[in-house]
């Protein structure tokens, strides 16, 4: 319990957002306040248990904001971590960690990525956008704090007695994360970048970005409400919490991470994301090609094209006969057979649409299921 969370959300879409934060929230294990700008209509006892305990940010009207295309709530959300410093005091805290309502966070890979740093130094730990113009507008120097990004204590500590007067001199900026960043820079601390937490500045089907996740353990997720839902045939929270009840729980610190296969007798290349989807693409494919995301997601820019994005993608298919069959994750758990052996079995999308081969090689089509075996392996980050 020695990270505290800071969550920022609005009384407004609390209702619905809520349920996201139940599905990674361990009551009794994690620490943490939800920040709402008014009390909720409602309360049910059920969410008294399952959820972090609720408060009211202080009032900010007296902080001048001039931003005509952004909205003065920027000022509170900026202000999460150093309210949350001020309420959490009691017991050893190392780090404190900023997220919104719609994040959801793996907290076992949250726990593996900041063990890494010293907490009694300046650290501010986050991502960037994927969006190549969010980060020139804004900052690439900036974390963004729907993705999350955390603030070790001895930092939070100095943040919080300059952070007023610092938000002060910064009236005309857009957001709560510039604003950060514009303190950060004046405490003369960089961002230490970590590509496990997720901002997700896309629209549209994030399996691209799923599929061929970085080597790094995955921290967040976020835009749940924007993005489609990440297992298809479900609610965005039911498939969120297939993933999360099932791989997050069995080996999380494999979760979304890739392996690259070649049956050479059928001459398929398989791709497995690891407690996510399975590809089976016709023909040789290389693995450099293979880690490239697929634009199956749309820019945070409807009029920005492929090249506005701020890392390397590729065509979901150069080919029809190289259109992926894709498998998605339908169970997970342990091997019967073994004590020691995960087993996550991925049934194939029958809402994908197959055009017509010509090629002379085996068809994925008569694949329905893929299961695949693996030992869970929780040091795979520390070597």
């Amino acid at each position: 319990m020695h990270i505290v969370f800071g969550i920022a959300a609005s009384s407004r879409l609390w209702e619905k957002r809520k349920e996201y934060i139940k599905i990674w929230w361990r009551p009794g294990q994690m620490r943490g306040l939800v920040w709402l700008d008014s009390k909720p209509k409602k309360t049910r006892p059920s969410d008294l248990r399952s959820l972090p305990p609720i408060r009211i940010s202080s009032d900010t009207s007296r902080f001048p904001y001039t931003n005509r295309d952004g909205h003065r709530s920027a000022i509170r959300i900026s202000r999460i971590v150093s309210e949350t410093l001020r309420a959490e005091k009691d017991g050893e805290i190392r780090w404190f960690v900023m997220g919104d309502d719609d994040t959801a966070f793996v907290a076992d890979n949250l726990v593996r990525v900041l063990s890494k740093y010293d907490h009694t130094q300046f650290y501010y730990i986050g991502s960037l956008s994927e969006s190549h113009l969010q980060n020139i507008y804004f900052s690439y120097n900036m974390a963004y704090g729907g993705g999350g990004f955390a603030v070790s204590y001895p930092l939070a500590v100095a943040l919080e007695k300059m952070q007023d007067r610092c938000i002060m001199r910064y009236p005309g900026l857009y957001g709560s994360d510039d604003r950060m960043q514009a303190c950060m820079a004046e405490l003369g601390v960089p961002l230490t970048r970590h590509p496990g937490f997720h901002q997700y500045d896309v629209y549209g089907d994030l399996f691209g970005l799923l599929a061929a996740h970085p080597v790094a353990p995955m921290v967040s997720l976020h835009h749940l409400d924007v993005v489609e839902p990440v297992l298809p045939n479900l609610t965005r929270a039911e498939g969120l919490k297939r993933v999360f009840e099932g791989p997050v729980k069995l080996d999380s610190a494999a979760v979304m991470q890739q392996s690259i296969c070649y049956d050479n007798r059928r001459k398929w290349t398989v791709s497995v994301s690891w407690g996510f989807a399975v590809q089976v693409v016709r023909g040789t494919l290389s693995a450099r090609e293979m880690e490239m995301p697929p634009r199956t997601f749309l820019n945070w820019y409807r009029r920005a094209d492929y090249k506005a994005y701020a890392f390397n993608t590729r065509p979901f298919f150069r080919n029809v006969c190289q259109k992926p069959f894709l498998f998605y994750l339908s169970t997970a758990g342990m091997d019967g057979g073994s004590s020691n052996r995960t087993v996550t079995e991925y049934g194939r999308h029958v809402g994908q649409k197959q055009s017509h081969c010509r090629w002379k090689m085996a068809d994925p089509s008569d694949v329905d299921r893929v299961v695949v075996y693996k030992r869970p392996d929780p040091y795979m980050w520390t070597r």
